[in-house]
Parts: C-alpha cells; structure tokens; sequence
C-alpha cells in the first residue's frame, strides 16, 4: 500500500476544528515562489501550481520513465499548501490579495534529493511543454505552532478561524511569531475543482512563542 503522509502523520495534516499546539518537524518540498493575487485567472499562482504537480508527479512516476531513485518507495502525492505574507503585515490582511507574497509547496519523501528534484523539473519541463525551472527544493522547519481545521472557503471565513487560534494562545501564555522565516501556513485537503466552498477543509498554521 503507497506511503500516505495524510494518514501517516495525522497530527499535522488532520487536526479537529478548534485550535491546537504541535510541535512540527523539518520537511522537505518542491516548491515555486511568486507573489500577487492567487485567484487571477491564468495568473503566476496558478502557473505555480502546473509546476509543482508536474514535478510532483514526475518524481512519483520516476521508475515508469526508467529513472531510478536510491530508496524509493511508493507514496500518494501529498496535499498542496501554502506559506503566505505581505509585506508590513503580521499575519495576513485577506482584503488586499494583490500584495501577497507567496511560496507555494507539495512536500517530498525524504528519499528525494536536490539532485533528484533537478531531474525531475528538467523532465517535466519536456514532457509536459512547460517551464518548471522555478521549482526549487526547500526545507521548512516550523517548530512550535497553533493550528486549527478551517472549513469554508479559502479567504473570506477564514480570519474567524484565526481569531479562535489567537485568543486560544492568548489563553495559554503563547504569542504568535511570525518574521521572514516563520509564516502563515495553508494545507488544502480539498479539490477546490470539486467541492462546494463550504464543505473545503483548510489547515491554517501560525508559527508561536511563549510569552
């Protein structure tokens, strides 16, 4: 049965509808960089996420194609998600989506490497007809974080979620701690293509500190 991060680690991609602490390892991801409004049509957000699944997938198909991976093993493609800010902003100011700054990722198996992640896009690229040149192989490291299951749609519900998130660390002697390495953290769980706005789970994260 294919490795799924989603149910593997449960703790950090299934969390219950009210607010919780956790302590998140360092990952790896394929990731693309960008900025400006995500729901632009045909706009660098989307082109992002071409690239990313394109290299994803890649990767997750490289023995069909011939291509050998040291430790490979079988895994379901894990969700897309997302670290977001804007410039001069804590947190994230959902009324003005035209000055985010974003990092859009897919998180890889430890097996992959940069080396690998470099085949990968080159091969796509071919393959698919697209540029996937900006997908770079980045490690996260969140540490201590609040988060919370968001269901509803992506922006406009959203900053309720977050106050339950602030008030919750509030309660419990934290803060939040957000800087240029520590960001506002989406996890999409749901095909945004098929399901009805209100039924999309979210995960938000929000990197903390005690007081």
């Amino acid at each position: 049965m294919p490795f799924d991060f989603k149910k593997e680690y449960k703790e950090f991609y299934m969390p219950k509808n009210r607010p919780e602490i956790v302590n998140v390892p360092a990952a790896n991801y394929v990731a693309v960089r960008g900025s400006g409004d995500p729901n632009e049509e045909d706009g660098a957000y989307k082109q992002a996420i071409g690239v990313l699944y394109a290299v994803a997938y890649t990767l997750k198909m490289s023995g069909k194609a011939g291509h050998r991976i040291e430790g490979f093993y079988d895994y379901v493609v894990p969700p897309l998600e997302g670290l977001w800010w804007q410039e001069g902003v804590e947190g994230v100011d959902y009324t003005n989506k035209a000055s985010f700054n974003w990092i859009s990722l897919i998180r890889l198996p430890d097996f992959i490497t940069e080396e690998e992640l470099r085949w990968a896009a080159e091969t796509a690229s071919k393959k698919k007809e697209i540029d996937c040149s900006a997908a770079e192989f980045l490690n996260v490291d969140e540490g201590l974080c609040v988060q919370i299951m968001h269901c509803g749609p992506y922006y406009d519900d959203e900053p309720a979620s977050v106050a339950l998130m602030d008030a919750y660390i509030a309660e419990n002697g934290y803060e939040n701690d957000f800087s240029s390495s520590r960001l506002h953290h989406e996890i999409y769980l749901s095909d945004a293509r098929r399901t009805a706005p209100e039924k999309l789970k979210t995960v938000i994260r929000h990197p903390i500190r005690r007081k």
